[in-house]
């Protein structure tokens, strides 16, 4: 028989056999885990996950106890500690969720490679192209929501077709670099002069105007209808390092129009070497340059052929379509004409050089194949 005095000790003996308790690991942040997680705590579009363990992990570092910041956070101390310890052992990586198994996948990397193979060949008889429901017709052996996902995932939009112009020129390399060499250290003593026109600008004349929508919202816009005035041809040179428009217009676009505006550019700087960025337009580049040779300061850099996107006037062409053109109402080319000159007016009050910011350019070609997306 066992009297309560030995119970009571035998008792208190196993309860003081653990030991006293082990100190928690001290956290040290370097400054780049402590900007990180100074984001992340602040963080309004992430997780409510992850916005917990920063806040944890920073109130551990600035030396809170796990049940001191349990207690701030609303949660359980046995949270904190498990954060607190994947956060010594693996760093930043240790906040992340932990891999879980789940269902094992129903469909695999054949599947999808199928899916895309299914796309390079012809669209059943009658249809032009292929989009997600003749694809899942097609691809019986599948979920049509798996097609979908793949589609999803490979950033596909079968009904999404975009143009482009592929460069094909074998000195593509050479004369970009050469282009924009200028952009990025301009000769000293020199002007570089970005040269292209814009021609048949269109004078329409259109009533603006707004609609009042059922949910009380105002739609502005203009009529369909139009009557058409008249076109102009603008011809402009950007000087690349100041950001300023040397413009002329005329009627039409040929040779000696492009001349004629060359010798007002060229005018215009005196005693300096010039150098053009222009596209390889017929009338820009003759068989035989005879102005070219008489003026021996002026020197012509041509962009690749179908890559006048490397001229950097197009990008003035396309804010002065967007600010001064775009929805505007003309009578006649003469308002339409006035209309460029009080932009561009306007515009040089407030202009910077554009900043150019690519040093390598490349030459690419779309694929053919969309089996290639996964290789």
């Amino acid at each position: 028989m066992i009297c309560a005095s030995q119970y009571l000790t035998t008792k208190v003996t196993v309860w003081y056999s653990g030991g006293m308790p082990r100190k928690p690991t001290p956290l040290k942040l370097s400054p780049e885990q402590q900007t990180e997680l100074e984001r992340r705590s602040r963080g309004a579009a992430l997780a409510a996950r992850d916005v917990f363990r920063a806040r944890s992990i920073l109130r551990l570092a600035d030396g809170l106890t796990n049940a001191q910041v349990a207690t701030k956070l609303g949660t359980r101390e046995a949270t904190v500690s498990k954060w607190r310890g994947r956060f010594v052992r693996d760093g930043l990586a240790g906040l992340k969720d932990a891999p879980r198994s789940g269902r094992p996948p129903q469909y695999d990397e054949t599947d999808t490679a199928g899916t895309l193979a299914k796309l390079d060949e012809p669209p059943p008889q009658g249809y032009s192209s292929w989009n997600g429901r003749r694809l899942a017709e097609a691809r019986a052996d599948i979920s049509p929501r798996q097609v979908w996902r793949v589609l999803a995932d490979c950033g596909i939009a079968l009904q999404r077709r975009r143009a482009w112009g592929v460069s094909t020129d074998p000195e593509f390399a050479a004369k970009a670099a050469d282009i924009v060499g200028l952009y990025l250290a301009p000769p000293d003593n020199a002007a570089v002069l970005s040269v292209d026109e814009k021609p048949h600008l269109q004078a329409l004349e259109r009533a603006p105007g707004y609609l009042r929508l059922p949910n009380g919202k105002a739609l502005t816009g203009f009529s369909h209808e139009y009557q058409r005035h008249g076109t102009s041809t603008l011809f402009a040179a950007l000087e690349v390092t100041a950001c300023r428009v040397h413009h002329q217009h005329t009627k039409r676009r040929r040779r000696r129009e492009i001349l004629s505006f060359m010798n007002r550019v060229v005018a215009a700087y005196p005693d300096k070497e010039i150098h053009v960025i222009l596209d390889n337009l017929n009338t820009h580049k003759p068989p035989q340059d005879r102005w070219l040779a008489q003026h021996r300061n002026v020197h012509f850099h041509y962009t690749p052929t179908h890559a006048s996107w490397l001229n950097m006037i197009e990008i003035w062409f396309s804010i002065l379509s967007r600010s001064a053109l775009k929805g505007a109402s003309f009578t006649s080319p003469r308002q339409l004409r006035h209309q460029i000159d009080r932009f561009i007016a306007a515009y040089h009050q407030t202009a910077m050089p554009f900043a150019w910011t690519k040093q390598t350019v490349y030459q690419v070609h779309p694929n053919k194949r969309y089996a290639d997306l996964r290789q």
